[in-house]
């Protein structure tokens, strides 16, 4: 079962996420994006990999390259998020660069074969209806992108806003 929970920043999309993952059985993996830049990073990813080992979720750290990621044994992976994902591959040297909706769509596919349950969280985009200039409109873009094919690919898809979920596909998985 592929669901994907979008929201804006600070609308509680995290934690409903985790929420859903914590109600299936184990294993449970956490695929984490955030890219380690330095001492601050690396800090702040240990502290949240001791968090999420305490709720049983074993820590896979994919900055780039999501399709080669192998999981060990079936369960339920949340991908943490998709906007870093997009814009890590768009602009890490190391990524796909123009390509990067196509690898992290690629990428979703991989993870999701591997997984009895994957739930994507990502960010809204465009709902300001601000235009954009240069690499954000192209990130913009590009994220747009992976959450419109995500979204038709998913079997349940929800928006959280002030904390409260609310579904456009679906219902809450079981």
């Amino acid at each position: 079962m592929l669901t994907l929970v979008l929201g804006g920043a600070a609308s509680g999309k995290s934690e409903y996420a985790e929420s859903l993952v914590l109600k299936t059985a184990l294993p449970r993996y956490y695929l984490a994006t955030m890219q380690v830049w330095d001492a601050e990073c690396a800090a702040r990813v240990a502290k949240h990999r001791k968090m999420r080992a305490r709720k049983q979720f074993a820590t896979v750290e994919c900055p780039l390259h999501l399709e080669q990621v192998q999981l060990p044994a079936r369960g339920t992976a949340l991908l943490e998020d998709l906007g870093n994902l997009t814009a890590n591959e768009l602009y890490s040297p190391g990524g796909a660069g123009k390509h990067a909706a196509r690898a992290v769509l690629a990428g979703v596919e991989a993870v999701a074969s591997q997984c009895e349950n994957l739930v994507l969280v990502s960010n809204e985009v465009f709902s300001g209806g601000a235009d954009y200039a240069g690499d954000t409109d192209q990130y913009l873009l590009a994220l747009a992108q992976v959450n419109n094919a995500l979204a038709a690919r998913a079997d349940n898809v929800c928006r959280v806003v002030c904390g409260i979920p609310v579904y456009y596909k679906g219902g809450t998985p079981e």
